[in-house]
């Protein structure tokens, strides 16, 4: 019986990692172009950021022929996209906006994976703390939120010689081993010929985290049919 509901619990860990508090950034000079692009599209460039859709710095010229210089528009698109801001809100896989704030398409799963990447090499090198348990937990939601298998994910994303690779090698094991044991607690109940309600009684476990672990079994099995 503790088996079971260890396979139960251990199988719905919430990979989300809790939001982080507001943080305290630096004061530094802004550039005055940012400046402009704050005023004219505060929804993207203001109090927060949000990744830009593709070739935005072509639709700025377009939008805006007379406020910028393009030579000075690429600088500082190039700080803006560099910023740790801009890159926290890629790693949270927030989807790419127009100038109008419109979502139009999601960021591609390796840009997500390099955005966690950089953020984590920055915000390490500024604490003794050891933050790779909470990177493992943003690696294997970026997984899963990818729609990509582990070992698809792995082989688009990994750098040869990037001493991350066994960061992902350990994100990529844990959601292997959770999946087996959602599989072990599915095959279970299969073999039980109990209802869920029956089956979570017989076993001491809460009802709704069966229904949940069971639910996200069979929607896994069916998308492995469907692709």
């Amino acid at each position: 019986m503790q088996a079971m509901q260890n396979i139960a619990q251990e199988s719905t860990i919430e990979l989300a990692e809790q939001q982080p508090k507001p943080k305290q950034y630096a004061s530094r000079q802004i550039s005055p172009v940012l400046e402009k692009l704050f005023e004219l599209h505060p929804q993207l460039f203001g109090a927060k950021f949000l990744p830009l859709k593709l070739g935005i710095f072509h639709d700025l010229l377009a939008r805006h022929p007379d406020a910028f210089k393009k030579d000075e528009l690429k600088l500082a698109m190039g700080q803006h996209a560099r910023s740790t801001r801009y890159l926290e809100c890629v790693a949270a896989g927030l989807a790419r906006h127009d100038l109008d704030g419109a979502v139009v398409e999601p960021v591609v799963p390796e840009h997500v994976h390099h955005a966690i990447l950089e953020v984590f090499r920055r915000r390490q090198a500024r604490t003794k703390e050891d933050l790779r348990p909470r990177l493992s937990g943003l690696l294997k939601r970026a997984i899963e939120n990818s729609g990509l298998t582990p070992d698809a994910y792995a082989a688009l994303v990994q750098v040869q010689g990037d001493a991350t690779n066994g960061l992902l090698d350990d994100a990529l094991a844990e959601l292997k081993a959770e999946a087996a044991k959602r599989e072990a607690l599915m095959s279970t109940y299969t073999a039980s010929g109990k209802t869920e309600a029956e089956f979570a009684e017989m076993y001491g476990m809460d009802l709704k985290l069966v229904t949940r672990v069971l639910a996200r079994v069979r929607a896994e099995q069916t998308s492995q049919a469907e692709s």
